[in-house]
This record gives structure tokens, sequence and C-alpha cells, in this order.
């Protein structure tokens, strides 16, 4: 199974380089996963929200290979645990479906994007800055993994 993490942004802190690094490097034995990274729209004064989000949609939608099962990162999407999703992992390879996963950029994800998306997933009420977000995303597919795997990592 492979799982692709769509992410508008690039030049991130090494922080942030360094915890998707970490937790790519423990999964990759069990899952191929990589992080993609799509540049921001240009902003300048004489665009607005919309023109950007719509920019980086069409981005983010160029970058999905075609028959991946499409998730979009949206505060107002499903919430669920990490079991949830050591589950949606199990199923996905089950069926033999690799994940296009969204996280949209400054100004969310566009209009085409949540259209695509046969699910919207939220990890929080909370709005959390998108840098952050990747590094949570790949702790939390690690973590379903090790509960797939049976691993105490877990429980920690």
């Amino acid at each position: 199974m492979k799982v692709r993490v769509l992410s508008v942004g690039t030049k991130m802190p090494a922080w942030v380089q360094e915890g998707i690094a970490e937790y790519q490097k423990r999964i990759v034995p069990d899952l191929d996963f990589s992080l993609i990274e799509i540049p921001m729209a240009k902003r300048t004064k004489n665009s607005n929200s919309e023109q950007y989000r719509k920019k980086e949609s069409d981005a983010l939608l160029a970058s999905i290979p075609s028959g991946d099962y499409v998730v979009a990162l949206d505060v107002a999407g499903k919430p669920f645990s990490t079991e949830d999703l050591a589950g949606k992992i199990s199923d996905f390879r089950q069926n033999g479906d690799n994940l296009s996963l969204l996280i949209g950029g400054p100004d969310g994800l566009g209009a085409e994007c949540l259209a695509k998306a046969s699910e919207r997933w939220s990890l929080s009420a909370l709005t959390f800055p998108h840098p952050l977000v990747r590094v949570v995303i790949t702790e939390q597919f690690y973590r379903a993994i090790s509960i797939i795997k049976g691993h105490p990592y877990h429980r920690g």
C-alpha cells in the first residue's frame, strides 16, 4: 500500500523535516509512505484567498495518481481515533487501495479538492499550523502501524 501525503508548502523548518524523517524511517518497512510538497500559490496584492486555493487545489489534484483513494484533511471532517486509522489502513491494504491524503495551505483546501475526496478527516476541532500537521499525521501513521503489528509503541 502506498500512502502519499500531498501538502501545500515548501521550505519547512528543520524541526518539521526532522520529525517527519524520524517517523517516516520507522514506517518504511511496513508502508510505502511519502510526503509530496506542493508549492504555495504566489501571494500578491491583487489576488485573494479563493484564487490561492484554486491554484493550490489544481496543483494538488494534478499530483494524485489515478485510482488512489483520496482523503482531505478538513477541520469540518470526521474525527477519528488512532485505532480507527489503523482499521482504515488495514481495510486499504486488504482492498489493494493506495491513499492520497490532502493537506491545504494557509487558505485551506479548495472546493475542487473537497469534491474529489472520498472522505474528509479531522485531526481535531483545533486549528493547527500546517507544518505541525505534517509531523502529527506522519506520527499517527506510525502509531497506527504499531497497533496493526501489536508493537508496544501505541501504549506509550
